[in-house]
Order: structure tokens, then sequence, then C-alpha cells
């Protein structure tokens, strides 16, 4: 069982504990995509214990937006990093 399918399945059983369908519980996963994403929500989960299908979907977007962030930063240090060595050869 691979790291991504052992956190989708504690997902799963999290999102069923509360009483949603676990098709729910797997479309956020594949949304999620990441095994520390989906743990993460898992975590949410168990100590929230939202009621609503819109608290956890709003807790699952947040994820995500936090995710795209730091992907967005991680990728604007690499750029700047690029542009400043090449700076440094032109010198």
């Amino acid at each position: 069982m691979t790291e991504w399918t052992a956190a989708r399945d504690r997902l799963i059983a999290a999102v069923t504990a509360l009483g949603f369908p676990p098709e729910f519980g797997e479309v956020m996963a594949r949304q999620l995509g990441s095994p520390k994403a989906i743990n993460r929500m898992t975590s949410y989960v168990c100590q929230a214990k939202p009621r609503t299908e819109e608290m956890l979907v709003d807790e699952m977007l947040a994820i995500c937006a936090e995710i795209d962030t730091w992907k967005a930063k991680k990728a604007s240090e690499e750029a700047q990093a690029k542009y400043n060595a090449h700076l440094f050869k032109r010198r």
C-alpha cells in the first residue's frame, strides 16, 4: 500500500465516521493530491468534526490555496536565484 493510498484511506474513514459518504472522502483526497495535504485534512476532520459538507470543502480549499501559494513562492525564489546568478556572471 502506498503512502498516498494509506492517507486516502484514513481520510475516507474519518469522513465516513462523521456520516458522510466515502466517495466524498475519495474526491477530497484526489483534489488535495499529496499525502501531506491529505493528512492535514484528516487531522482537521478528526479534531473539528465538521457537521456540513461546506465546512469540509472550505477547509480542503484552504489547504489547496496554501499549497498553491507555497509553490508560487518557491518558483519565484528559484527564478530570482537564477536571475541573480545571471547578473553575477555578467560582472
